[in-house]
């Protein structure tokens, strides 16, 4: 007498994992994907320019990290500084401002400053930074 075997049973497949791979890159793509609000419009960021030499002349606003400030080595208070950016610029109206201040003033400072030179009449105002030492 032959015995025959069962013939082996097939299992299903389990789809836990694909399960697991749909959820693996939902996730990825939620990580990577932008979330943040895009402009209308197209804006081209500004580049910082390092290791060029600014160009000579114009006026020098030294700030400390304590907010003390000088104009081309003289110091002068806060509210003064319009009136002295008025009286030196009525020389040479285009003449560059340069605002050389303390790595730890604060930004705020900083752009209170440009918006104090800009209406004072000054047209054109950098700000002097340092290149990263790595």
């Amino acid at each position: 007498m032959k015995l025959r075997r069962p013939p082996p049973k097939t299992e299903r497949e389990s789809v836990v994992a694909l399960i697991d791979v749909t959820f693996f890159l939902l996730i990825f793509f939620m990580m990577v994907g932008r979330l943040d609000a895009t402009a209308p419009f197209a804006v081209l960021p500004p580049h910082g320019q390092t290791g060029k030499d600014l160009p000579g002349g114009g006026l020098t606003l030294s700030v400390a990290a304590d907010g003390n400030l000088a104009l081309d080595g003289a110091p002068l208070t806060a509210e003064a500084l319009p009136a002295m950016i008025k009286q030196r610029l009525s020389a040479t109206p285009d003449a560059l401002v340069r605002i050389n201040s303390d790595r730890t003033t604060p930004l705020r400072i900083i752009l209170s400053l440009v918006n104090r030179l800009e209406d004072a009449g000054a047209k054109d105002v950098a700000i002097i930074v340092s290149p990263e030492v790595q």
